[in-house]
């Protein structure tokens, strides 16, 4: 270590001190130094000092590993963070140190990898971490309750609610234990965390009761922070304008919106509220509510913000912040705005991806660098170890030779000592082949999984996510694939008052299916864009995919033109489910002409159909994958149910009855996966 960087860690040493809730223990100076530099947030001298101590052997492997992770993470290199956190998982001891820095490590990598969407890998790293640490009874830590919720919001994402409600239940009542014992400011502000995330899992997967239900949660644990004699006012005044923000957004969701607003008038009455922080947070209720002036008011700080804090324009940061940004200004119809943050988004995005592709060269090379490190040390163990295997065989050699000397032959004793050393070669050499192919089996499911999740992304972007935001048209559609990719589709053409619209459903499922559906898609936009009937355009896209179909694979389609002003619907139905039309009680399937699938037979003249107006009716356009869906018996959803729910409830909108018959499937399938696609698109013309 250099004379500099000791003076700068002393000075720092000098103004810091370890805050946690762990029990007293012997603290080192290495951890003195180290925790110096944690509380500054000088993540470049914090590394230096892990590598230093490490070598000189101060740091043990497993501390060194979750230090190395930390900074990394900090630094915004996930993947360098990931594989040190994953070294120190590795770790075997048992003692108090190097359990403790286990729970740290199996917390981080646990949130790391759910944040990436890795949701099978967090439940292995968090349920043999908890195993662990339910052995070595740690389940006192916050770490222990961060793991519970961790496997909670993964049991959620894969569809398990019971199980999920199950382990935040848990968690809470953990909490609750652990309050009870310690009331320290820390506590409670980890379990508020908790309850944050809980909450937030809950909005991000649409469950809006189970949201509700966690927001009281939250205000109850809140509440009790607030009556503690040392609580931090500030503190407590920014949760308390963040919870009401959360429970404001779920009202909205629910359809209750008088109570939605009323929970944002508590919000606003915070001193958090009306800083730029509280402007920025409340977004979500206000492009849920629709109140589109407020949000693109809230977002005029979002530059300054942005400067304050350092961030740069990254991908993450666009689509984050920048692109809600763009939709408020749209809603609120602020043409220059919108024009300004349109043009902000596209000079940004070239730098945005040069810096992203910089930034993995960059952790690549770390990543180099750090395997480099690891295998000196590794090598240097392991020379020690020959070392010393090389004197203990020498040992027994003499030993055994000067046995056989006086006992055996000497030249007996030779051969069965190379025999047996001509078998500890071969057994080392099966070892290192069944090592190789392990590891290059794994770098190819990785890889394998890598290439289907880019490809999930890119087909996401190719069905439209903004749906017209136009007076007397209310339109929204979701799909949901089964696997990584499928061949589901839809996609929606304004032109004037003429609005045209698709649903599809492509043999097949996966990659084939995917690269049917883009072409699919592109025929539509095309040929729509020259204003031809549904007819007609299915007649042409069927003569453009039946071209070199040598796989034989086709689409059924439905396509739609709807006429704004006089709710005329021309369509053609293309071998497709029959959608459904009614109004309040009154829903019916439509009565379609039989034309076959696209793709099958070139040259045929596909007929089109109308309904005189569709005003005031609500029009629902679906894939098998709703009628068809099964449950664990294999029952399906059927179309009787799907009638019967359509005709027993009344929704507001057309996002309320996509977002409710997308919740039935999950509650029919009750824990069974997907065995088909399932898209829907529904609109109504006021």
């Amino acid at each position: 270590m250099t004379a500099t960087l000791l003076a700068v860690v002393l000075l720092l040493a000098g103004s810091c001190s370890r805050q946690g809730e762990r029990s007293a223990r012997k603290i080192t100076d290495a951890d003195s130094l180290i925790e110096a530099a944690h509380q500054s947030h000088n993540y470049e001298v914090l590394r230096q000092l892990v590598d230093s101590f490490q070598r000189a052997g101060s740091l043990s492997d497993i501390q060194a590993n979750y230090w190395l992770g930390y900074v990394y993470s900090r630094k915004g290199q996930q993947r360098i963070a990931e594989i040190h956190w994953k070294n120190a998982l590795n770790d075997e001891a048992s003692d108090a140190v190097s359990l403790d820095y286990y729970a740290r490590s199996a917390s981080r990598l646990a949130s790391l990898l759910l944040l990436k969407g890795d949701n099978e890998g967090t439940l292995t790293v968090a349920l043999a971490a908890k195993k662990r640490m339910d052995e070595y009874h740690l389940d006192t830590l916050s770490e222990y309750s961060n793991l519970l919720a961790t496997i909670g919001s993964c049991q959620l994402k894969l569809r398990n609610p019971e199980q999920a409600a199950s382990t935040f239940e848990e968690v809470y009542q953990n909490y609750l234990q652990l309050l009870k014992k310690d009331r320290t400011g820390s506590l409670y502000k980890s379990a508020i965390v908790g309850m944050i995330n809980t909450v937030k899992v809950y909005l991000d997967e649409h469950s809006f009761e189970s949201a509700y239900s966690w927001t009281e949660r939250f205000d109850s644990i809140l509440t009790y922070y607030e009556a503690q004699p040392a609580s931090d006012k500030d503190y407590a005044d920014k949760q308390r304008a963040r919870l009401n923000i959360y429970r404001a957004t779920v009202l909205q969701e629910m359809g209750r919106d008088n109570d939605a607003a009323k929970a944002y008038q508590a919000a606003l009455n915070t001193n958090y509220a009306q800083t730029a922080d509280g402007y920025i947070e409340a977004i979500d209720y206000l492009m849920a509510a629709k109140r589109w002036n407020e949000a693109a008011d809230n977002l005029e700080c979002l530059d300054s913000q942005i400067s304050r804090y350092g961030m740069s324009l990254s991908l993450d940061n666009i689509q984050k912040y920048y692109l809600p940004k763009f939709r408020a200004n749209l809603g609120a119809r602020r043409k220059d705005s919108v024009i300004a943050v349109g043009a902000q988004i596209c000079n940004a995005l070239d730098s945005a991806i040069y810096l992203a592709r910089q930034d993995d060269a960059a952790e690549l090379a770390t990543i180099y660098d750090t395997q480099q490190k690891e295998a000196q040390i590794a090598r240097q163990r392991e020379e020690m170890t020959r070392i010393q295997m090389i004197a203990f065989m020498v040992a027994s050699v003499l030993v055994v030779g000067f046995l056989f000397v006086y006992i055996l032959n000497k030249r007996k004793a030779s051969h069965r000592l190379k025999a047996a050393h001509a078998k500890l070669e071969e057994a080392h050499g099966q070892l290192k082949v069944a090592y190789d192919q392990l590891e290059d089996t794994t770098k190819a499911k990785e890889r394998i999984e890598s290439e289907l999740r880019i490809a999930r992304n890119i087909q996401a972007t190719m069905v439209p996510s903004v749906f017209p935001n136009r007076e007397g048209l209310d339109l929204f559609a979701s799909m949901t694939p089964a696997r990584e990719v499928g061949g589901d589709l839809y996609d929606y053409l304004l032109l004037d008052d003429q609005l045209y619209f698709c649903v599809g459903d492509v043999s097949g499922k996966g990659v084939p299916a995917s690269l049917f559906m883009a072409q699919a898609i592109r025929l539509f936009r095309s040929i729509a864009k020259q204003r031809h009937t549904p007819a007609t355009i299915a007649t042409r896209i069927n003569n453009e995919l039946t071209e070199d179909n040598e796989e034989g694979m086709f689409v059924t389609m439905f396509i739609g033109l709807v006429n704004l002003k006089t709710g005329r619907l021309d369509y053609c139905n293309a071998g497709h489910n029959p959608p459904v039309l009614g109004v309040d009680g009154n829903d019916r399937f439509m009565e379609v002409e039989s034309n076959a699938p696209i793709g099958l037979w070139p040259e045929l003249e596909y007929v089109g159909e109308y309904v005189e107006t569709i005003k005031g009716q609500m029009l629902l356009v679906y894939s098998d994958g709703l009628n068809e869906a099964e449950n664990r018996q294999q029952q399906q959803f059927g179309d009787d149910h799907l009638l019967d729910i359509l005709n027993r409830q009344h929704f507001h909108s057309s996002k309320a009855l996509i977002d409710h018959l997308n919740a039935e499937v999950v509650r029919h399938r009750d824990g069974a996966e997907p065995n088909d696609d399932l898209t829907m698109l529904s609109l109504m013309i006021l």
